[in-house]
């Protein structure tokens, strides 16, 4: 197998990775949130943040990986400018989205340390 093809198979499983983290991480998230429903635990009260929270670090994992797989592609593979331009503006959204669901679970950009606890 040439270089090419093995990076485009290795983009490909990564490709693959990606999806499966979010789809995976929506079932665990949604199979947690289902049993904290169903049972009389303290934690009933917060369900919703809870699943909202699950879901959002499944699917920050799943761009990760969709990203790594775009870089690998489109460097390994095609390094021609416009596809250098092409992956650059997905790394762009992409990122924008990872700050976005950042933001939605942990109320802080990714930037900002923890609060000190008391």
């Amino acid at each position: 197998m040439e270089f090419q093809g093995a990076m485009e198979a290795v983009g490909k499983a990564v490709d693959i990775a990606g999806v499966v983290a979010i789809v995976v991480g929506i079932a665990v998230a949604s199979f947690i949130a289902a049993g904290a429903l169903l049972g009389k635990g303290p934690d009933r009260t917060d369900v919703y943040h809870q699943y909202r929270r699950r879901l959002g670090r499944s699917i920050l994992l799943g761009l990760e990986l969709l990203v790594a797989a775009d870089i690998i592609r489109t460097v390994a593979v095609t390094p021609t400018f416009a596809s250098v331009g092409v992956l650059a503006l997905i790394v762009l959204i992409r990122t924008f989205l990872s700050f976005s669901l950042e933001l939605e679970i942990t109320g802080r950009w990714p930037w900002q340390k923890k609060p000190l606890e008391t």
